[in-house]
């Protein structure tokens, strides 16, 4: 029950707005968004009351303070920074690939100066936005042309709609992938206008079962690459080169999803099956598709390679307009890509294949680093270098695990679920899991320039 004493006890906003901490607050921030926290701050306290979990009106300016911090949380951005000790590199819920140092600087530039983003410097008249990132990638990859679109879900659809709206895709069942936020291929197939048609089974598909299911009625040949899962045990395959040629016998043009956009094989982490952009499209695939914030490491576009024709038809569809890419993705884009004009370069500069491809010496190395900074915490934690195991994520590499290092917390005074939340919930939030009653921090995902905010940050969370 209520104590309505309590209720009665309230103070009237007349009376806050007259205490002299208001007259500082809206100094600061305008009135009408201060009285619109301090409202939504009273219904809050008045809730808190008839549910019995306060014992006691607080003081006047404890009130202010309180709206003072639904102000700020009110007008602050809702995109917040966070540190990813998950150990996650292309971690979806908290943004994919880092974007290079490069990459950066291009988005400042196009943010703040006007740029020749349709406009042809050479010839003094109006340009193609899509020729910046077409050709370094023709360079790049030996494509005949390109296209660049906002993210892969969307190359799909242009690729579906422009070459098959009303005419069968014919896809293996075992490929109808469903990627994140629950959206699957066989539904992308259906809006595009394309009929879907699947052949062979879930874990066997053979090119005699594309071969059979051929019509007038079919448009393309299809062939998704399950990025993020593997089906092992009793399988079988179509592999490029069999749809490729059976596209080739039926003047059909063939299709591939790639998925998440390799242009090198990565080396010394046990990759074996992810496709290669470069190797697939010169065993004849033609059009390839794949992400732009995955292993490319490059900001979210789909990227759309493959026959001038079938590319230039897509341009000239309608649907491109809805799909385009702005000058900032196309800035960081093509500032990505001539990164990887030299692969050495690509790996060091690049944050994504960075962080795959740093060691578990020097990983280890940070992680005691920080143990070494906390040790003075001692009465209050107990910190250690721990071996972990890394994911690259983003529904990349799905049964690649990589060795890795990281520091293995365990609070005295407080339990692991209040450090994770204390930690999550700090100017900059620390992201990391709890394992075994310890809360773990992957430094593979950890900038080296993030360090000294992480211990900071785990010195804060651990005061009283």
């Amino acid at each position: 029950m209520a104590d309505k004493q309590l209720l009665r006890n309230i103070p009237k906003v007349d009376e806050i707005l007259k205490h002299e901490e208001w007259g500082k607050l809206t100094t600061i921030y305008p009135e009408g968004i201060a009285k619109d926290a301090l409202r939504n701050y009273l219904d809050e306290l008045r809730t808190s009351i008839k549910e019995n979990r306060i014992a006691a009106i607080p003081l006047l300016n404890e009130i202010v303070e309180n709206t003072r911090k639904q102000v700020i949380a009110s007008t602050s951005p809702g995109l917040k920074r966070v540190i990813n000790g998950t150990g996650v590199i292309i971690h979806t819920n908290l943004g994919r690939s880092l974007l290079a140092k490069s990459a950066i600087e291009a988005i400042i530039n196009a943010a703040t100066h006007y740029t020749n983003l349709e406009y042809d410097l050479q010839k003094g008249s109006r340009g193609d936005r899509y020729d910046h990132c077409t050709s370094i990638l023709k360079k790049l990859t030996g494509a005949e042309s390109a296209l660049v679109v906002n993210n892969n879900a969307g190359a799909v659809f242009l690729i579906l709609n422009t070459l098959a709206d009303g005419k069968e895709a014919i896809i293996s069942r075992g490929e109808l992938v469903e990627i994140g936020g629950s959206f699957r291929v066989p539904d992308v197939i259906k809006k595009s206008g394309a009929i879907l048609k699947e052949v062979g089974t879930t874990n066997r598909t053979y090119a005699g079962d594309y071969e059979r299911a051929i019509s007038d009625s079919t448009g393309l040949l299809m062939k998704v690459h399950t990025s993020n899962y593997r089906i092992k045990g009793f399988v079988h395959e179509t592999v490029s080169e069999e749809l490729i040629s059976l596209g080739k016998r039926h003047n059909l043009p063939t299709v591939y999803d790639a998925g998440s956009g390799l242009l090198f094989p990565i080396q010394g982490i046990g990759v074996h099956d992810e496709p290669c952009i470069t190797v697939e499209l010169k065993k004849g695939w033609d059009i390839i598709s794949f992400s732009g914030d995955k292993l490319l490491g490059a900001p979210q576009a789909g990227l759309i390679l493959g026959e001038k024709s079938y590319i230039d038809a897509m341009k000239k569809n309608p649907i491109t307009r809805a799909l385009r890419p702005d000058k900032f993705t196309l800035a960081a884009l093509e500032s990505t890509l001539l990164l990887y004009l030299d692969e050495e370069t690509a790996r060091h500069e690049i944050p994504t294949l960075r962080m795959i491809y740093e060691n578990q010496k020097a990983l280890k190395t940070r992680s005691q680093r920080i143990v070494k900074v906390l040790k003075h915490l001692s009465e209050k934690v107990t910190a250690i270098p721990v071996a972990l195991l890394s994911e690259v994520g983003g529904g990349s590499l799905p049964d690649v695990s990589i060795p890795s290092y990281g520091v293995a917390i365990t609070p005295h005074a407080i339990s692991v679920e209040i450090l994770e939340e204390r930690l999550r919930n700090l100017e900059i939030h620390v992201i990391g899991r709890i394992e075994k009653d310890r809360f773990l921090l992957d430094m593979r995902t950890i900038l080296r320039e993030e360090e000294h905010i992480l211990v900071s940050g785990i010195k804060t969370a651990l005061q009283e």
